[in-house]
């Protein structure tokens, strides 16, 4: 006999449930073996917090749904751990107890030969596994730079992370499912509520042309860097694909649609995610139609200073060694320097190739300071197409996307 999905025959916790309360309560449950028949624990009904084991100088924008940033400095691990990683929501965390005997993955849609559905356990077992270090960066980050302000949570630049997620590779999926030869999009519907609760609603729900669906890096992912997905990053199973926006890889994944045309879910309409497809004047409204804009793809070459934090003082010497990362979307980096002279003249840096393709690359640089004063080191980067970061904010756009302007520090040498 089952009660709530919580117990099984012996009324003891299902392991299922038992991870879900692991996962909402932080830690382990104690005698858990020992719960009285069909006991529902009160840690069911905690709220979830989602800063919890977060580091505590992350920057909350938002909690309604939760969006939160990481100083720059906090990104200084070559691979960002999970307390640094930025928060990105559309719509709210899911709160209903998750059973992993239960969840699903629905590949259906106008293109697929015959919708079919696997359990998580079935996923683990029929495919390889496999493991990425992949770039997910917000098309907002960096929106805090333009003026006026548009619509928007006003990231700095600690929109982006950098970690090793495992799952299976959607192309395997879908080369087991089958593809009509019309198939041109894949859209991901999660389990996310939207933020008026009204379950007719959907949050968000956006995808990518087939071709970077089927690329060798886009993953189905259960686990991030070694351990399973937080919640607030779409525990148990998230869509993940890297160098295109972070809206694009669904958490909470349950259902991946293969269309026959430009998917049509929530958030691919309007200029959500998207860019004008000429320049615009500030402020400057123009009609929301797809003549007018272009969907985001490929994000844009970037680089950050995150060492030292900016303020630093400099005593002693004159001297400073630096480092950061650089990465651009789709391609690689080929290029980082840097300039104390606020971009009158450039040093080239140390590069370090990525991980694998789509992972940002490491730089490192000593640069000397030849008198005392007051400093600002500046870094950009160079994409392998020659594509160069713009040293001032770019163009404006209504919705505050692709700001790429080269990051800077402060230093005072004394």
């Amino acid at each position: 006999m089952m009660k709530n999905g919580l117990h099984d025959r012996r009324g003891f916790l299902q392991k299922s449930a038992l991870a879900a309360l692991t996962t909402l309560v932080g830690t382990d449950v104690v005698f858990a073996d020992k719960m009285p028949r069909y006991h529902r624990p009160l840690g069911l009904n905690a709220e979830y917090d989602p800063l919890k084991g977060k580091s505590t100088e992350m920057k909350v924008l938002g909690d309604k749904p939760w969006n939160v940033e990481s100083p720059i400095h906090l990104l200084d691990d070559a691979i960002t751990p999970v307390d640094k990683m930025f928060i990105r929501n559309n719509g709210l965390i899911p709160t209903e107890p998750i059973d992993l005997a239960k969840w699903t993955l629905t590949i259906k849609g106008e293109s697929v030969k015959a919708e079919k559905t696997y359990t998580l356990a079935e996923l683990k077992k029929r495919f390889k596994p496999y493991t990425y270090q992949l770039v997910l960066e917000c098309g907002g980050n960096g929106r805090a730079g333009y003026e006026p302000q548009t619509t928007g949570n006003p990231w700095d630049q600690g929109a982006v992370s950098c970690a090793e997620w495992t799952g299976v590779r959607l192309k395997d999926i879908l080369a087991d499912v089958g593809l009509k030869d019309d198939a041109v999009y894949i859209g991901y519907y999660g389990k996310d509520p939207h933020l008026s609760q009204d379950p007719t609603k959907v949050a968000i729900s956006r995808g990518v042309p087939i071709k970077k669906a089927l690329e060798e890096e886009t993953l189905i992912a259960w686990a991030v860097n070694g351990q399973d997905i937080p919640l607030v990053h779409g525990y148990p199973l998230r869509l993940v694909i890297g160098g295109w926006p972070a809206s694009v890889s669904g958490k909470w994944l349950h259902t991946i649609a293969i269309r026959n045309k430009e998917h049509d879910g929530a958030k691919m309409e309007g200029h959500s995610y998207r860019m004008p497809i000429r320049p615009v004047q500030p402020g400057e409204k123009i009609a929301e139609t797809p003549q007018n804009f272009r969907i985001i793809e490929s994000m844009p070459v970037k680089s950050l200073i995150t060492y030292p934090k900016s303020g630093a003082l400099l005593e002693g010497k004159k001297t400073l060694s630096l480092r950061g990362h650089a990465w651009a979307g789709d391609r690689n980096v080929a290029e980082v320097s840097t300039s104390i002279d606020y971009g009158a003249t450039w040093q080239k840096s140390k590069l370090e190739r990525p991980k694998n393709r789509l992972a940002w690359q490491n730089w490192s640089a000593d640069v000397t300071f030849p008198q005392a004063g007051y400093y600002e080191v500046w870094v950009r980067a160079t994409d392998s197409n020659g594509v160069m970061q713009p040293m001032v904010i770019p163009q404006w756009n209504p919705g505050g996307y692709l700001n790429n302007a080269c990051h800077r520090i402060a230093v005072k040498a004394v």
